[in-house]
């Protein structure tokens, strides 16, 4: 039997180790090897009577399908590090190379960098992230220059004596903090909703998401700051998604102290279907009064490629009745899009809410994108645009008969 222990033990060691020197696995599989060569002598010593054989084939065969299995385990394991580590390294010797590439990239931006379809897809990235990168030092070197200049002019006042009126304005500024979120908590409880459609993170790239956020942020302050705030929802919100990681940059901390409410729900099961109107540009109804009793709802979409009826299609999909603003029966509109930005909406949707008046509301559209408010209603002013064309077609008609009769005598008498 020790004969037979003994010669276990050199198969067991000759077919584990030489598997494990290919691999390059000896160390780590020299241990295994030995106790499962120990384990085998000492169950065939309990278990096999002397008249018994050992099958030593069938053994090896499942000893290499069992190695082979830990070790394909262990390559796929390691195999996406590696893979990660080359395309780190190979971002740096194109960052070397004088190629727009960002100086520090986390895995997950690396991750989406392989994902990328093509190679343009993949530059256009890397220009994105390195121009992200270029704003952040910028935006860090002025905050320090800003810091820099308060240090300095509190010194100063230090100097003449103007700390007071310093500490002044700080503690008139938290005052004010303080009521603007109070007026939050209660909007909360007694405020109009104003709804964000959170469902259009398939439809934009990572950095239209981005900018999303960012108006969103910008409408959530606006709303906070006005006299009468709306209560914001975001519906259709899910976490670990886009917005989330986005909102969770801006705010950090205080993402979980705003004063607003955050769901997963569709809009259509948290209110009645007949109290929501869906603002959106493509819709052929316009809004012609801000009503008190609806809850507007708002899509959380910047579309630079201006995808038309996205939020249309999905308002008509729900049931929903639909509204665009009265922009060209108050405004002469340029040619261009109709689409404005979130905060935009959010400065129109409150002074109509305070006011309502179109035309004070209407001053948050962008200059550029009209010549002048309406003075007259916009049929009549088509009537005589109109008019005025006839007249001159029918002015230039009569030139041309005149023009022609009088060649066409002066070739006559020519024959």
């Amino acid at each position: 039997m020790q004969s037979a222990n003994m010669f276990l033990k050199k198969i067991v060691r000759s077919s584990v180790l030489s598997f494990a020197a290919q691999h390059g696995m000896k160390k780590d599989l020299f241990p295994l090897s030995r106790t499962l060569s120990l384990s085998l002598c000492l169950k065939q010593d309990n278990l096999c009577s002397p008249s018994e054989k050992l099958d030593l084939d069938a053994w090896k065969k499942v000893m290499k399908s069992g190695l082979q299995g830990e070790v394909s385990e262990t390559v796929s394991e390691r195999k996406e590090p590696d893979t990660l580590a080359a395309a780190r390294e190979m971002l740096e010797m194109w960052r070397l190379a004088g190629k727009s590439v960002p100086e520090n990239i986390t895995e997950e931006q690396l991750k989406t960098f392989m994902e990328c379809t093509s190679k343009s897809a993949q530059k256009k990235y890397l220009k994105y992230l390195h121009l992200k990168e270029l704003h952040k030092k910028n935006d860090k070197r002025k905050m320090e220059e800003k810091r820099e200049r308060r240090l300095e002019a509190q010194e100063q006042a230090s100097e003449t004596g103007v700390t007071k009126k310093n500490s002044f304005i700080c503690l008139w500024a938290n005052c004010m903090d303080k009521v603007c979120n109070w007026r939050a908590a209660q909007s909360m409880v007694f405020g109009q909703p104003l709804v964000f459609d959170m469902s259009f993170e398939k439809d934009m790239s990572v950095r239209e998401v981005a900018n999303t956020v960012r108006q969103i942020v910008l409408s959530e302050s606006t709303n906070r700051r006005s006299i009468d705030p709306f209560h914001i929802h975001f519906c259709n919100f899910k976490d670990d998604s886009l917005y989330h990681k986005e909102f969770i940059k801006h705010y950090r901390e205080a993402w979980g102290k705003l004063l607003i409410t955050v769901t997963d729900q569709c809009y259509t099961e948290v209110f009645p279907k007949d109290k929501l109107i869906y603002l959106t540009a493509d819709s052929p109804r316009v809004m012609k009064t801000f009503d008190h009793n609806k809850i507007y709802i708002v899509g959380s979409m910047v579309d630079r490629n201006i995808k038309t009826g996205v939020s249309l299609a999905r308002a008509k999909r729900l049931g929903l009745e639909t509204a665009a603003l009265p922009l060209e029966k108050y405004l002469l509109w340029n040619t261009g899009a109709k689409n404005l930005t979130l905060d935009q909406m959010m400065h129109i949707l409150l002074t109509l809410k305070d006011t309502g008046d179109w035309q004070k509301a209407l001053e948050f559209v962008p200059k550029r994108k009209y010549r002048g408010f309406v003075n007259k209603p916009v049929h009549e002013l088509k009537k005589t645009l109109s008019l005025i064309n006839t007249l001159k077609l029918g002015k230039r008609q009569e030139e041309v008969r005149k023009q022609f009769a009088m060649n066409y005598s002066e070739k006559q008498t020519q024959k």
